[in-house]
């Protein structure tokens, strides 16, 4: 699921989007409500009108970004105070008001606020935040007024311990929720602390619901996650390389600024069906690139997301021939 923080994929609109086959993206809470607000967006008829995307959205609760930007004044079982990045004004965000901006914002399937604790923390620190966010969870579902065309997502906490992961897991199965998201993993730990998670958590939420594994899109990330019964992902990786001047391509990743691009006529990837590739060189990517001209971003977007998207379906259509190891086994040993 590409990334549309504030009601957009960066430098990329929503038909480019369609076409590189995305089903479904993200919108943030707590960013779209320091900007514009949800009350401008729900006058404009909620979130699919106002950045006419006509498929489904997912938006995150916010709590993650409470705990990795702004600038936190007291955490309690209330909720958080924070000051807002923007003007300075004091915020008390409560799984209440988290879950009011959602319903507001009108996307198809919400997050529970959560605490996020950050890597590394104490078993201690660990524990209270996980036991808070379940009991978050239960406020966050008496708040819901929209479980008819919302879906609310519960989030796993637990940081990199796994025993209090898996109570997380338990106690959030209990609520028989729509779907279920692992959260707190790709904050600063080890690739393979996250890939020991993932196998752990992920076979206790139930297999007959969508499993949101957050905030992660690497290929041997996405590989092994599936490989433990993941079935979602978003992450800001397509876009954010993109205007750094890096390409996904087959499984690698690499620089289309350097100077052996130069001259080099050939389409980024001669397999991809996408605009980029089949209407662009490497040359002309890399001069875009080098001048910082928008267009470069875009393109190179566009690549990107259908790459990943791509990567997915090859994913979805190996399981289905029952060949998932035998085309993706290598990356799920390394």
């Amino acid at each position: 699921m590409p990334v549309g923080t504030s009601a957009t994929v960066k430098t990329v609109t929503p038909q480019q989007l369609q076409d590189c086959q995305a089903e479904m993206i993200l919108a943030n809470t707590y960013h779209l409500h320091l900007q514009p607000g949800e009350d401008i967006v729900a006058e404009a008829g909620g979130l699919h009108k106002f950045m006419h995307w006509s498929q489904p959205i997912l938006t995150d609760s916010g709590g993650f970004q409470v705990f990795s930007l702004s600038e936190i004044r007291s955490i309690s079982d209330e909720g958080v105070l924070f000051k807002s990045p923007r003007d300075g004004h004091m915020i008390n965000l409560t799984p209440e008001k988290s879950i009011q901006i959602q319903n507001q914002l009108g996307a198809d399937v919400i997050m529970a606020f959560d605490e996020c604790a950050p890597y590394p923390s104490t078993l201690e620190t660990i524990r209270q935040a996980s036991d808070r966010t379940t009991r978050w969870l239960e406020r966050c579902l008496k708040a819901h007024e929209r479980p008819h065309d919302q879906a609310l997502f519960g989030i796993v906490q637990g940081g990199v311990f796994l025993e209090v992961r898996q109570q997380s897991a338990r106690e959030l199965v209990q609520f028989d929720l729509p779907g279920y998201a692992i959260g707190g993993v790709s904050v600063g730990e080890p690739p393979e602390l996250i890939a020991k998670i993932v196998q752990a958590i992920t076979p206790l939420l139930p297999a007959n619901k969508p499993r949101y594994l957050m905030g992660i899109g690497t290929y041997k990330e996405m590989v092994q996650a599936v490989a433990a019964g993941v079935d979602m992902f978003d992450c800001v990786i397509p876009t954010r390389l993109a205007r750094h001047g890096a390409v996904l391509s087959q499984g690698e990743r690499w620089n289309i600024k350097n100077a052996q691009y130069k001259r080099d006529f050939t389409p980024l990837d001669p397999t991809c069906p996408c605009y980029t590739c089949t209407n662009f060189s490497r040359a002309y990517l890399n001069h875009l690139l080098r001048s910082q001209e928008v267009l470069g971003f875009t393109l190179l977007s566009i690549h990107n997301i259908t790459e990943l998207i791509r990567f997915t379906q090859r994913m979805r259509q190996a399981i289905i021939a029952d060949r998932f190891m035998e085309e993706f086994g290598d990356l799920i040993k390394e």
